[in-house]
């Protein structure tokens, strides 16, 4: 696997998706909008396979950016985080990783951001599996601005096409997504 291009691994990546994780059926997005199709990225992402291969096109996606974590909001990017630190760390790249809970933890140290502290004016790298509205983007921007945290950028598996990056843009943080919608869902 590992000597194959990146675009070999994206092909490969997508016909997982399209097998594993698209379901032509009504359903309701976690943004509340109603869908004739669901793609459950999870589906992918917690098979090993789909795991590397999303973990070794997103690091493709950010090796000319300066960050010092790469993160998301759970639980999209859960199934990501572990696989991005093991291929980062293989590679020889030099990144931490983080988790965003979607409030503080009520308990403990009451934190909503797992993993090692990020500092005031680190570079990070936001991730998610499938972005709609951008609502679980935003809500890290959220957290993160006022900790004078800067994203670099905001990765995800599939973009629906329904005003994330729209969204993210408001708000100075540029989306990019492996796959469009179309992509994966044939009408």
């Amino acid at each position: 696997m590992e000597t194959e291009t990146v675009q070999k691994q994206k092909e490969k990546l997508q016909q997982l998706l399209i097998k594993d994780a698209y379901f032509r059926e009504k359903i309701t997005l976690s943004s509340g909008k109603e869908s004739d199709y669901y793609i459950d990225a999870r589906l992918t992402t917690l098979n090993p396979q789909g795991a590397y291969l999303t973990a070794k096109v997103m690091l493709d996606m950010v090796k000319n950016d300066s960050f010092v974590a790469i993160g998301g909001p759970t639980l999209g990017a859960d199934p990501l985080i572990g696989a991005l630190g093991v291929l980062g760390l293989q590679m020889g790249l030099s990144f931490q990783t983080f988790i965003i809970r979607k409030a503080a933890k009520s308990h403990g140290k009451q934190k909503q951001i797992e993993g090692p502290e990020l500092k005031a004016g680190s570079h990070v790298i936001l991730i998610d599996d499938v972005a709609t509205t951008g609502k679980a983007f935003l809500q890290s921007l959220d957290v993160l601005e006022p900790m004078n945290i800067n994203v670099v950028k905001a990765i995800c598996i599939v973009d629906r096409g329904e005003g994330a990056k729209e969204a993210l843009a408001e708000r100075g943080c540029e989306l990019h997504a492996i796959f469009e919608a179309s992509d994966i869902h044939k009408p």
